[in-house]
């Protein structure tokens, strides 16, 4: 996650406490899959709130990898050899290409018919826990809204469990040139103002720290900020780096909603979020493939009259954003 504020000067403090409170996450190491589904973890978690896991340090064009969403569904995707051996129902990879080497299982804990007796629970636990016993490392998270019980650390006591903080890093840019907006011209206006495409390809220079004074005698970057555009003084940028669930998100962009309360210099600002390039899912429970480099991310521009531009972006193995 990062947002950049041009125009910045102090930031007030309850979008200081709001970064800093992103939230713990965990990793927990060699985790069997057949935990997920046993019916004391999703009484645990699954149904006392929005639980979350991703595998960890797997390639999603490689390896089997997992994901399990907050709303109650657990993504498998797993090679050919591994999906035959497992024997449960599921439906080729769309990017498996013409020869199918990659299917997708989706197991929904919360369907009341994945009772801890039932015949599907019972089919699921056996083909995860003695045909095919899956493992992986897996980052956890879960949000919850008051609800007393068990905590995901001394749930998996008995496992290596790990609880780990969102990486967080301050930057203050000066005499940074920034793209004239404005908010109702989403396609921009000659000589007035810069278009939403300009304005997603001038921040990917900025959150990559490309220079922007298009130099003949760079090697990285001949890119100049789009035109019109005005020098900023002062612009803050901060980068959050981790597993951070959406529920965190929404409070930060709440946050920087409120940035406009009182009178300031900035126009407007941005904040974007960065999906995980193996992950096995995108938006909502659409696949999600690599191909070249995984992109997965969503930005919105925010003015101060509280317009907003949502742009979203996907790599080439992956369905359009809804």
């Amino acid at each position: 996650v990062s947002f950049l504020i041009p125009e910045c000067g102090m930031l007030p403090e309850v979008l200081k406490n709001t970064i800093a409170d992103v939230g713990e996450y965990y990793l927990v190491r060699n985790l069997s899959v057949h935990e997920l589904v046993a019916h004391e973890f999703i009484d645990a978690f699954v149904k006392k709130g929005s639980c979350y896991a991703l595998t960890y340090n797997t390639k999603i064009d490689q390896d089997n990898t997992a994901a399990l969403l907050p709303n109650g569904k657990l993504i498998l995707s797993v090679d050919k050899d591994t999906y035959e051996e497992l024997g449960l129902q599921g439906r080729p990879s769309r990017y498996s290409g013409k020869k199918v080497m990659r299917y997708i299982i989706t197991i929904d804990l919360t369907d009341s018919g994945f009772h801890p007796d039932s015949k599907k629970h019972n089919r699921v636990l056996w083909a995860l826990k003695e045909k095919k016993p899956l493992e992986f490392d897996f980052l956890l998270a879960w949000y919850n809204t008051g609800a007393e019980g068990s905590t995901l650390m001394s749930y998996f006591s008995k496992n290596h469990i790990q609880a780990l903080k969102p990486k967080i890093t301050f930057s203050t840019l000066r005499d940074l040139q920034c793209p004239v907006l404005q908010s109702n011209e989403l396609q921009g206006k000659p000589e007035e103002s810069c278009s939403t495409e300009e304005l997603f390809e001038w921040l990917g220079a900025v959150l990559s720290q490309a220079t922007l004074d298009n130099k003949s005698s760079s090697f990285l970057s001949t890119y100049s900020c789009p035109q019109p555009n005005t020098m900023v003084e002062k612009a803050f940028l901060c980068t959050i780096t981790g597993f951070i669930i959406p529920e965190k998100i929404i409070q930060l962009l709440e946050q920087l909603c409120c940035y406009f309360g009182e009178p300031k210099l900035a126009y407007w600002l941005t904040l974007t979020v960065h999906g995980f390039a193996d992950s096995p899912v995108s938006w909502r429970e659409s696949e999600h493939g690599f191909h070249k480099g995984g992109e997965n991310l969503y930005n919105f521009v925010i003015f101060r009259n509280l317009d907003y531009w949502l742009q979203m972006a996907v790599g080439t193995n992956d369905d359009c954003p809804p």
